[in-house]
């Protein structure tokens, strides 16, 4: 058991590298990643039931203690990362599938990796949990409304479809988690410590299965994509800190609220392309996830270094990969 802690908290903390890695196999040897594709939604869905064997009461007594602070982590994700994906489809040309999927992974909640780099970034770790775990449970109403009314112009949208997929992939394998972490609380304890190395094993092998079957856009524009995706990611970084200064937040809810706007749940992006529209589509979600958790790391070591004197930092790791 110990070594599979050691090797889950080795991947855990190499998380980034292995999503390189697995981009550019995919890329390389699409005809063996591209077996995965079926497994996409299942693979989510298992990612989706280690965090509810991690997510506690607490985080949702944080929604109660801080709905002011909560609410706008909340609508800064829903509201900023939307609107900058449309206009980055306006201003940059791009095909209507990859149009789509940049604003699919605008639409998603935010990512649970978020809170990773909120802890190593010495934010508020509590505040970045509750806003992931609203945003979360709020996707299945707010993700495909706002794809229908962003996305319809590029591809047709099937709104109650999308709506059906992210319950049965986020929300029923949330509650399981959640229920079977009351049942059985020590069975989960022992094995929460493995669950980093199950999240980044379904993270990449989601990633590998999407570049596969894009190989050949990829190719072709790739490189326009990457640039979408890294425009996206650091202004929703950029906004979301800003929107927090803006509301009167510390520095410490700034840096969590900025990691949470600008880290997205792209493998639910890359799941619902992948139902919905098409394997090119779900290139953007793929792309983003190798570089939010590069730019995400990056950011944390830099906010690491500045706290104000009267912050006070939920100093507590987040069980969560």
């Amino acid at each position: 058991m110990k070594i599979v802690q050691s090797l889950s908290s080795f991947v855990g903390k190499t998380f980034a590298l292995w999503v390189i890695l697995f981009a550019v196999l995919g890329f390389f040897f699409p005809d063996i990643f591209k077996q995965v594709a079926p497994w996409i939604v299942t693979l989510l869905a298992i990612i989706m039931f280690g965090m509810g064997l991690t997510i506690s009461v607490d985080d949702f007594r944080e929604v109660v203690k801080r709905p002011f602070e909560v609410g706008i982590g909340v609508i800064s994700q829903f509201v900023i990362m939307p609107l900058l994906a449309v206009l980055l489809t306006t201003v940059i040309p791009m095909s209507p599938e990859v149009a789509a999927g940049v604003i699919l992974v605008g639409c998603c909640p935010g990512g649970t990796s978020s809170n990773v780099m909120t802890y190593l970034s010495k934010g508020d770790v509590a505040l970045s949990v509750a806003c992931t775990s609203v945003t979360t449970l709020a996707a299945p109403i707010v993700t495909p409304f706002l794809v229908w009314m962003f996305a319809s112009q590029y591809l047709p949208v099937d709104g109650m479809a999308m709506f059906l997929s992210i319950v049965k992939v986020v929300l029923v394998p949330l509650a399981l988690g959640f229920a079977l972490q009351k049942l059985t609380p020590g069975l989960v304890r022992a094995a929460v410590p493995a669950l980093p190395l199950v999240s980044v094993v379904g993270i990449v092998l989601i990633v590998a299965a999407v570049v596969g079957a894009s190989k050949g856009a990829i190719a072709q524009s790739g490189l326009m994509i990457f640039a979408v995706v890294m425009l996206h990611n650091g202004l929703g970084y950029l906004l979301g800190f800003f929107a927090a200064k803006a509301c009167g937040l510390s520095l410490a809810k700034r840096k969590a609220i900025a990691i949470e706007v600008g880290m997205q749940n792209s493998g639910l992006g890359a799941a619902l392309a992948n139902a919905y529209f098409s394997p090119v589509a779900a290139v953007p979600s793929a792309l983003f996830s190798v570089w939010h958790n590069i730019s995400g790391a990056l950011l944390a070591n830099w906010f690491s270094g500045r706290i104000d004197a009267g912050d006070t930092v939920a100093s507590e790791a987040p069980g969560k990969a």
